[in-house]
């Protein structure tokens, strides 16, 4: 039996990066970050000064995307979603930063960089409230609507 939201929680977990889109004062922008998923949850970090963060402090209603570069319409997989964005702090941003660590290992690197660059950043949880997984292998325009609930 295919299960599309199995599908889509493999393809979450086997990428990477994903283009957030947001919108706010200075209009729509989008931006790839890099992410780590716990279920439906998508944590990931940006500087508070950067274009997209501005956005999201104003406007946390967000939509993403998650996909390869394919070189054909028929290879064509992804996610596309929706959904609300918030800051974490305390616990939730501790949480976010050891699974983010697991994903990337080369923020553990013992480099005062990326240590210094870490602890000045925002951390971010977007929890979708829509989520399509789209798979033109199994017919061109395939878009399967994922039940979050599940």
């Amino acid at each position: 039996m295919d299960d599309a939201a199995e599908r889509a929680r493999a393809y979450l977990a086997g990428h990477r990066v994903m283009t957030l889109a947001t919108s706010g004062p200075e209009g729509v922008w989008a931006a790839a970050v890099f992410y780590v998923n716990d279920g439906w949850q998508l944590y990931f970090l940006s500087a508070g000064h950067t274009r997209h963060a501005r956005n999201m402090a104003a406007s946390p209603r967000v939509a993403a995307t998650i996909q390869e570069d394919y070189a054909d319409w028929v290879e064509i997989k992804g996610i596309q979603l929706e959904g609300t964005v918030r800051l974490l702090e305390g616990g939730a941003r501790a949480f976010a930063i050891v699974h983010y660590a697991q994903k990337f290992p080369f923020v553990r690197r013992p480099e005062a960089t990326i240590e210094t660059a870490l602890a000045r950043v925002n951390w971010y949880c977007l929890t979708p409230d829509k989520l399509y997984l789209v798979d033109n292998s199994r017919g061109f325009g395939q878009r399967d609507e994922i039940d979050l609930a599940k």
